[in-house]
This record gives C-alpha cells, structure tokens and sequence, in this order.
C-alpha cells in the first residue's frame, strides 16, 4: 500500500506535493520521493524513511517546476531499499516519463518474464517497471497511445500518476481497487489517494477519478477519457473494502463516503449483532476509535481512551532489537489503570490478523486489574490474503484462516470475541448485502482478479471463483 500524489500548474509544486504526501504518510514511511519537471528537465529526489526525513531546503532547491509527482512507499511488491522508491523516472527514445504507483499488478511476474525473454533489463524488483518497459516496447507514435497499449497488457490493481515533459496523467484500474482523487489549488489541478492531502493543502475537492479513467493535465487544460471501455465491455467496481476499515485516513472522503462515518456505523452494527454487559468500552487507538464510539453510542455503556498510544516509537526500533521485542506493544501502548481497573472491560478493534497483539493488549489490560475483557472486531475475521496492494501477511499466518472464534478467544485469552459480520460491514459503508462494488477477498477468499499460479493460494482461489462464477 502506498500513497500517490501529483500536482500540475503551480510555481511551487515540490513544495505542495511535501505537503500532500505528509499527509498521506499513514499510507507508507518505507521511502518518499518526488518528481518535478521544468523546461523540459526531470529533476528527482527520494530517500528511505518519511517525507521529513528525505526533505530539507537543499532538496527543495533541487525540485524546480510547475509539475510534481509523490509517493510515500509502503512495500508490498519489491523490497525495501533505495532502488525502489519511487516515483521512478526514466528516459528513453520517445522522451522522458516519471511514475508513481499505488496497488499490486497481479500478473507482473508473467509479463516480466515475457519482457527479460526479448531482452529488457529490470533495474528495480518493484512490479510498477513493468509498464514502463511495456510503454516503452510500444510501437504507438505518442506517449498517451503508448502508455495505454501497456496498461491494457497488465491486471490487477493501479492507481497512477505520470509526469512526462509537457503534462500530468493520472489512472485508475478498470475495477478500481485503490482510491485516486482530483482537486483543484487555484490555477493547478491536484491528484492524491486520499481527500485529507486536499485539507491540508486548501485545495478543492472535485472528484474521483472513476475507475478505467485517464486524466491529461497540461498547459492546454484538463481532458479526461476511458480508453479500456473500447476493447472490452465495462469491469465491475472492486473498491477495496479495507480501505474503510483501516487503511485511510479517518477525515478522508473514500469512495464517497466519509471513512469516520463509516467505522463508527461499523461499530453500531456490532453492538446490534453481539451486545455485552460491560462498564466501559475502549477503543484500541487509533483506527479502532470512531468503531468504539459507535459501539459504546449503541449499546449505552461508556466510552473512556483506556488505551493510551505513544507517538513517539518507531518500527525501526522495534525490528533491530530482538532482545525487546516481547516489550513490542508495550512501547506502543499503555494501559489507563483509573479506567479499567476492576471493570468489564469492552474493547474494540478494526482488525484480528495474527492475534499477537490482541493476546498482549488483552495480558496488560489484566495487570492493570480488568475485571473481564471482551474483544470486538469491527470487521470479519481476516482468512485470506490480498494481491491487490494491502500488505496482509500469507494465508497461514492469518490466525483466523485455521482456527474458530472460540479457538481464537482461548489464545488471546479474553472472556469472550466476536466479529462484525460481512453483512454489517457492507452496510455500513453504504454497498447491499452482497458487497457489489467492492472487493472483500481478505475476508471472503472470493478474488475479483485472477492471479497468476505461482502465487501463493493460486488453486484455492481459482476454485473459489469457478464457485462464485467470477
């Protein structure tokens, strides 16, 4: 998962594009990078870590132009090292192009392989320079020509943004898997993954680029068309559901919807689905909040922050000190005593991957002298893998792909668990019964987009399609 933004049209587009990835920098910290263009010259920088770690004045200095692309990196194709940060910006015979990519090509591996086999050479292991040697074998006499032949020969889930010498393309898949979003900043027109780069900047809010759509910005204006349609009949929406759930900014607009109204429904509709006779309801910070609120609006019992989140730990230091890592969650967050102690404690959650986490939260909640802890999931219990962009772990380490609630209640230890139902879930953020509209193969294993046999839970997945008739 990562975060993708673009700007075209103002004289300080490195500096607004710093400020749209800061916001956006829940959506990666793995690397940062951006593009600009001027008289017909790319400048670029990127750097490991988040954006004000790879941003100083000398870097501004170095980012003149009217034009600019970001990424914020979160990696879940390619490793992560410095050959993969994007935006990427290559020259070739037709001229220059940068590009910046959100979601996971699903049969990338194939195309690569196709492509070595007639002599190209891959600088990065990233799936995004795929379409750049796609784009670049094209025998299509323009770049807007070029760059849709290659996107017609990959599939899965990509929302992009491109900067050539004299225009901005933006792109989203036909299914629409990843959010991408247009404003308007005065005279420029803006692009990014989420609608809260837009507050921070002061930009209008206009649109979403609807899925299979290709915007051009350039100094003649904005045209906007659907090049895909043209060769196959429309693809269903597949918006990605754990969007909602966890992945966006509470503040953000995703997929027209408000994200916090959404988690707080979600949170109203468990309390309906499994009450419980509580003293408090906690949420675990931060995502867990606005479920929290809604569970604790619905059933009538309390709302109290019994969990206090420290804002100043890093992965980092996390990973590089395995000596401390059974202290993990505990730099992370701490227990309010005055809030728990001696009570029925409810605690809310957006998700249950591992149960890790879960069973140490449940453990310091019980030192702190929690009387009876019930967990609560605002979502379905996490069976499958994703290979559209969220970095889910593999299907065997997905607690809930091999074990029953009341087996996954008994290894976190908490009095009792319950889920959100998918039902509740596509309710509450505004889809029918059925999820229309929406991917939710991480808790269905129904997978709108084929993938390739290597991949991992390949057989399992085509039976669950050949089943659902997708």
């Amino acid at each position: 998962m990562c975060g993708i933004f673009g700007i075209y049209g103002h004289p300080e587009a490195a500096n607004i594009a710093y400020l749209g990835l800061h916001a956006l920098q829940h959506r990666g910290q793995e690397s940062a990078g951006i593009v600009t263009t001027e008289d017909g010259r790319f400048h670029r920088r990127v750097g490991m870590g988040l954006v004000s770690e790879s941003f100083g004045q000398a870097e501004f200095d170095q980012l003149p132009g009217r034009g600019a692309i970001g990424q914020v990196r979160y990696s879940t194709t390619g490793g992560s090292e410095m050959r993969n940060a994007q935006p990427f910006q290559y020259e070739y015979a037709h001229g220059g192009i940068a590009i910046a990519h959100n979601g996971n090509l699903v049969n990338a591996q194939g195309v690569r392989q196709r492509l070595e086999g007639r002599g190209s050479i891959f600088q990065t292991s990233s799936d995004t320079e795929v379409i750049i040697h796609l784009l670049a074998e094209s025998h299509e006499p323009e770049t807007l020509e070029r760059l849709v032949s290659a996107l017609r020969q990959v599939t899965g889930a990509y929302s992009l943004v491109l900067l050539t010498e004299t225009k901005l393309i933006a792109v989203r898949d036909p299914h629409g898997f990843r959010p991408l979003v247009m404003g308007r900043l005065k005279d420029a027109f803006v692009f990014s993954s989420e609608t809260c780069s837009f507050d921070l900047i002061e930009a209008e809010f206009i649109r979403e680029i609807e899925p299979g759509e290709v915007v051009v910005v350039s100094d003649k204006g904005l045209r906007s068309f659907k090049p895909f349609e043209a060769v196959r009949d429309p693809e269903p929406q597949r918006f990605c559901v754990f969007e909602h759930v966890y992945f966006a900014r509470p503040d953000s607009l995703v997929n027209g919807k408000s994200t916090y109204s959404a988690r707080e429904k979600m949170g109203h509709q468990l309390a309906i689905e499994h009450p419980v006779e509580a003293d408090v309801v906690i949420p675990v910070p931060g995502s867990g909040l606005p479920a929290a609120l809604g569970f604790a609006k619905q059933s009538g019992i309390p709302f109290e922050m019994g969990l206090i989140r420290s804002h100043y730990v890093g992965r980092t230091f996390i990973e590089l000190h395995d000596s401390i890592r059974h202290f993990g969650v505990r730099l992370k967050l701490s227990p309010v005593r005055s809030v728990v102690d001696g009570k029925r404690v409810v605690v809310v959650d957006d998700s249950l991957v591992r149960g890790t986490t879960s069973r140490k939260i449940v453990k310091m909640l019980r030192g702190a002298g929690a009387r009876e802890v019930h967990l609560r999931i605002s979502a379905p219990p996490t069976t499958h893998s994703c290979y559209y962009g969220i970095d889910t772990p593999t299907r065997s380490e997905l607690i809930a792909s091999s074990h029953e609630v009341e087996e996954i209640a008994r290894y976190v230890t908490c009095d009792s668990l319950r889920y959100l139902s998918h039902r509740g879930m596509m309710e509450s953020v505004g889809s029918n019964t059925a999820g229309d509209g929406f991917c939710s193969a991480c808790f269905t294993g129904i997978y709108p987009v084929p993938f390739q046999d290597d991949q991992p839970d390949a057989q399992l997945v085509k039976l669950r399609m050949s089943k659902s008739g997708k």
